[in-house]
């Protein structure tokens, strides 16, 4: 069975890239969004997407970004993939999609057992999906808010059609549970690995990812 994809999102100085790289994350993301406090700037973000190793995924978190904010993105940053993380609709992954020639990962925000037919609609037009917790109506983020939902909500399923990645929540001390749970291959960490809002802590990121990467998952029906 494979090894579990670790996606550490919110980088912002070469010391996050090489945490990232040494702990041994799969992906690694960049944040540009204003409001949080892990946005970064084009042209810094530019500048750190050159110092990833090679075979490192780079993804662009984006929420409800127009095609000229993504115009600009595209040509500044060196990407692998561009994760949409706002009310994007279906349509609108597959215009991104042909547009910019770059994967796509959609986030779908779970609370209940009402919001899992979404992740079938958008397991249809995205390269992957990510599964995050629905932040709080009066939330000013989508995600990054450091909750968990309910992983009984996921447990024992026959999965989509898609690859997928677990987020919300996920710590060093809970990854390895979540993963057991849920069956996840792949989990997405940003709060969950910081000393402060924004502030990525080397020794969270080892713990997170060593803890992932040894968790037995379970064998899904």
């Amino acid at each position: 069975m494979s090894a579990i994809g670790v996606k550490i999102c919110g980088l912002r100085s070469p010391q996050d890239v090489v945490a990232a790289a040494d702990a041994g994350a799969a992906y690694v993301g960049f944040v540009f969004f204003p409001k949080s406090p892990r946005n970064i700037p084009m042209p810094q973000a530019a500048a750190l997407a050159l110092e990833v190793p090679a075979g490192l995924c780079k993804v662009a978190l984006t929420v409800n970004a127009d095609d000229a904010a993504l115009d600009a993105l595209t040509e500044t940053v060196a990407l692998d993939m561009l994760q949409l993380h706002g009310r994007e609709s279906p349509q609108r992954v597959a215009e991104v999609k042909a547009r910019y020639g770059l994967p796509v990962m959609k986030a779908i925000g779970v609370a209940d057992a009402d919001d899992l037919p979404q992740i079938d609609l958008y397991s249809q037009v995205a390269d992957q999906l990510l599964i995050d917790a629905k932040p709080p109506k009066d939330a000013d983020l989508p995600g990054g808010n450091g909750l968990a939902f309910d992983w009984r909500l996921l447990a024992g399923r026959k999965y989509w059609q898609r690859p997928w990645m677990l987020a919300g929540g996920l710590t060093p001390d809970n990854v390895a549970e979540a993963i057991r749970m849920t069956g996840a291959r792949q989990v997405d960490v940003s709060s969950g690995v910081e000393a402060a809002p924004g502030q990525k802590d080397a020794e969270l990121i080892a713990r997170f990812t060593t803890a992932a990467l040894s968790a037995p998952p379970v064998v899904t029906r």
